[in-house]
């Protein structure tokens, strides 16, 4: 799945190295942890959100 994304082309194992380092230099070692602990948060959320959503849909679909 990495090596055909459809906007970025053919990535692969180099490409994900150097944005990796990149991002370790911008942000650095401490920070990385807090910035994932973010995004699944944010992620989480959005999932809850969707089956919120699918549940409504079905409570209107049998009344």
């Amino acid at each position: 799945m990495l090596g055909k994304l459809l906007f970025l082309g053919s990535i692969g194992l180099p490409e994900i190295l150097i944005i990796a380092l990149i991002v370790l230099l911008l942000f650095g070692g401490r920070k990385i942890p807090e910035l994932m602990r973010g995004l699944g948060k944010g992620v989480k959320s959005f999932k809850e959100g969707m089956n919120d959503i699918t549940k409504e849909g079905d409570k209107e679909d049998e009344a």
